[in-house]
């Protein structure tokens, strides 16, 4: 793997000296744009509006509008903004990891020790993990400032990326009842359905599966071959009662 930024982790008046790697790889497939006439492919240049030529790569330039015109924003700029962040992940404090809402969760990267053997990195793995607590921290990663949770993964610190708090939608916007009342029986009920359907989390149970099936479409008709399309059976009805619902819901078996 190859490294997306280095710096260090600072603990206290420890710093840990890393290096991040990206810890996830998207699965999906990747499609080509073409033109449905000849499928040929379609490319997308980089115009510039006044000359309508192509603009190469290394002579782009990133600019804001200030008062109808633009100031360049250089590398230099963006690490002078906060340099301290720039070099490394400052932990402000320490969390319960189960109180971050998984809703704020974003992009996580794997934190490599720069030594193989250091005992600081090996103490906050293991203080964090035996306290059930995740550090708090921010920094900054592609010129853009984020708020992030140190947190142990197996034998590995992971810094995952976490959304600010003004990107998150009210929940006040959805159009839900509040004041619905839940009788105890079927609460009961309910309750008794979770613990039915209740198992230890084991990811790698789950897979792909849209992703499998597409590209078994593809190499069919790569052949020649027509895809069988399956058809989508609308579930029964089991009647307007929540309760009755509820229990033909336990009565059958999961998975069947």
């Amino acid at each position: 793997m190859r490294s997306i930024w280095k710096g260090s982790i600072g603990f206290g008046l420890v710093s840990i000296p890393i290096k991040l790697y990206t810890a996830v790889e998207k699965t999906s497939l990747d499609l080509d744009m073409l033109d449905s006439r000849d499928h040929a492919h379609i490319k997308f240049q980089r115009i510039n509006e006044n000359t309508r030529k192509e603009v190469p790569y290394d002579k782009i330039v990133k600019g804001y509008k200030f008062k109808d015109d633009y100031v360049i924003v250089e590398d230099a700029d963006f690490e002078a903004a906060a340099p301290e962040k720039s070099k490394i992940i400052e932990i402000e404090s320490f969390v319960d990891i189960a109180s971050v809402n998984p809703m704020y969760y974003e992009t996580s990267y794997y934190a490599e020790p720069e030594t193989k053997s250091n005992k600081a990195y090996a103490l906050l793995l293991e203080a964090m993990r035996k306290s059930g607590k995740a550090g708090l921290a921010r920094f900054v990663l592609r010129s853009t400032e984020s708020l992030c949770i140190v947190h142990p993964v197996d034998k590995a610190m992971v810094v995952t990326r976490i959304r600010f708090e003004q990107q998150i939608r009210s929940i006040d916007d959805l159009n839900i009842a509040d004041n619905i009342k839940v009788n105890k029986k079927e609460l009961d009920m309910g309750l008794a359905l979770v613990n039915q359907y209740s198992e230890k989390f084991d990811l790698s149970k789950y897979k792909d599966e849209y992703h499998t099936e597409l590209l078994k479409i593809i190499e069919a008709k790569a052949k020649g071959k027509r895809p069988t399309i399956k058809k989508l059976k609308p579930k029964k009805e089991k009647g307007d009662d929540l309760y009755e619902q509820l229990m033909s819901s336990l009565s059958v078996k999961k998975g069947a």
